[in-house]
This record gives C-alpha cells, sequence and structure tokens, in this order.
C-alpha cells in the first residue's frame, strides 16, 4: 500500500547547504520524498512511500532520515 506523509526537521548548521542535502537525501534512498527547503534552517519532506502499513513506512523514513540527516532534529 502506498502512504503518503510530511516530515519537518531543524537543520544543524552542517546540512544548511541545500542542493548538498538534497543530492544527498536523493542518492542515499529518499527519491519517494518531495523537498521543501523555503525556510531557512528548515526542511520538510513529503514522502509518497510503499510499506505493508502505516507505522512501516513511517518508522522507515525516519531511520534513513537519521541516516541521512544525523544533525537533524524532527520538528
Amino acid at each position: 500500500m502506498e502512504y503518503i506523509f510530511t516530515l519537518k526537521f531543524q537543520l544543524a548548521e552542517a546540512d544548511r547547504d541545500a542542493d548538498a542535502l538534497v543530492e544527498r537525501l536523493g542518492a542515499g534512498g529518499c527519491d519517494d520524498a518531495l523537498v521543501g527547503i523555503g525556510q531557512p534552517g528548515r526542511i520538510a519532506l513529503e514522502f509518497t512511500r510503499e510499506a505493508d502499513s502505516a507505522k512501516s513506512a513511517l518508522m522507515s523514513a525516519l531511520s534513513d532520515l537519521k541516516r541521512l540527516i544525523p544533525g537533524g532534529r524532527l520538528v
């Protein structure tokens, strides 16, 4: 099943280069997310993720983001 959800993160100083961050997200497996970088120091990701359950979709996205944006804080 396909699940659509949005996650918003406060970024650490090291992750504020928007172009580099978008490239890293795509290369790291988050190519199923629409990335919003309009607010300085924050990022919003609207996922359309295939999974067996909503919980599984959310947890896999959070796991990917923790690996790719280790200094980010979910807001």
